[in-house]
């Protein structure tokens, strides 16, 4: 007799427990579209439910931006797509979005995801780029100057969600912390090469951390024991270094969290990427375009405030903003991820 399909719904896979607990567990919240209710609990409750992310500062992009009907814009990092929709919406009809985003796990889920919502094939083009490849997209597709450009610096939450991906010390898996795991060498690798003095170079640089050589040693020697090769082995290994001091538990935290910081920026070259992104920004933007940047530390957002301030003496930008715009207190209550968020903009010339 042949199979009958049917409609009954597979069933989810077991997990242990009462509540799925791991992220490959939580088959709900990896599913938004089929479990709106429950997704809309998560977010009430101002978490960001795992394998989302709730885009940043939407208002705000928009009202810097200002994009209208018939505008060609960038979204130089697509992410969950948030902010392409948002542009989308406002550039249509007649107008068309360019995303960009180097990482080749979530870029086909995301361009899935605006496709079955509606997105017209012919105003959204996605490409697989880092965000540093702006001028060669255009050049490449012959497309001309945006109108508007947004670039958001900030991770994504699916990737601090995803253990696998190795960019938060609060699940174990292995320390790789690359944006494309295709390419490159992972945290790990670059940790083992480094000595205490390359190291404490390179805590102090992408991050701003406190006894840097001292801590740097501490890490080069414990890694001389054993390999540091997860997530939950450096963040021991952060621990037991500032805890021999003394140092409060808050105070190890952001120590772990500055470490993860430093070591992301090195394995994927992101400081490089921005200033190749600023340097070639004015020649992809056309007369009278905005630019808008979010950014998430220090580091980036010393960046875009030199390179928009000699854009404005040079001559390339027209206005830029004086002042950082920030998240509102409501957004900073009901998404915590947007707090260290700050937006920075300017008009071409």
């Amino acid at each position: 007799m042949p199979d009958v399909p049917s409609d009954k719904p597979a069933r989810r896979p077991r997990y242990r427990g009462s509540h799925p607990r791991t992220f490959g567990e939580k088959y709900k919240e990896l599913s938004p579209e089929r479990y709106p209710d429950e997704i809309g609990k998560v977010l009430a409750s101002g978490k960001t439910p795992a394998g989302m992310h709730r885009p940043i500062m939407v208002q705000e992009v928009i009202d810097a931006l200002a994009p209208r009907p018939g505008d060609f814009a960038v979204d130089a990092t697509l992410g969950y797509g948030g902010h392409t929709a948002a542009l989308l919406e406002r550039v249509l009809p007649g107008g068309r979005v360019l995303a960009l985003d180097v990482d080749p796990i979530e870029l086909p889920k995301t361009e899935a995801r605006l496709r079955t919502a509606g997105a017209p094939p012919d105003a959204l083009i996605i490409c697989r780029s880092n965000f540093a490849g702006l001028a060669g997209v255009l050049a490449s597709r012959d497309l001309p100057p945006a109108d508007l450009v947004l670039a958001d610096l900030g991770l994504s939450s699916m990737q601090l969600d995803d253990p696998s991906r190795g960019f938060t010390f609060r699940r174990p898996g292995p320390l790789d912390l690359r944006m494309n795991p295709r390419r490159g060498q992972p945290a790990s690798v670059l940790l083992a090469s480094l000595d205490a003095r390359s190291l404490a170079d390179l805590l102090d640089a992408n991050a701003d951390q406190p006894d840097a050589p001292g801590l740097a040693a501490a890490l080069v020697e414990r890694s001389r024991r054993a390999p540091i090769a997860t997530t939950t082995d450096l963040a021991e290994a952060v621990g037991e270094a500032l805890g021999r001091s003394g140092a409060p538990a808050d105070d190890v935290n952001a120590s772990i969290r500055r470490v993860f910081q430093a070591l992301r920026i090195a394995v994927n070259d992101e400081f490089g990427a921005l200033d190749t992104f600023l340097r070639l920004l004015p020649q992809c933007v056309a007369p009278g375009g905005r630019v808008g940047i979010l950014s998430f530390h220090s580091g980036e957002d010393r960046r875009v405030k030199q390179a928009f301030r000699e854009g404005a003496r040079s001559g390339a930008f027209s206005e830029v903003a004086e002042e950082v715009v920030r998240p509102s207190a409501e957004e900073r209550h009901t998404n915590p991820r947007s707090s260290a968020a700050k937006l920075r903009w300017a008009v071409r010339a």
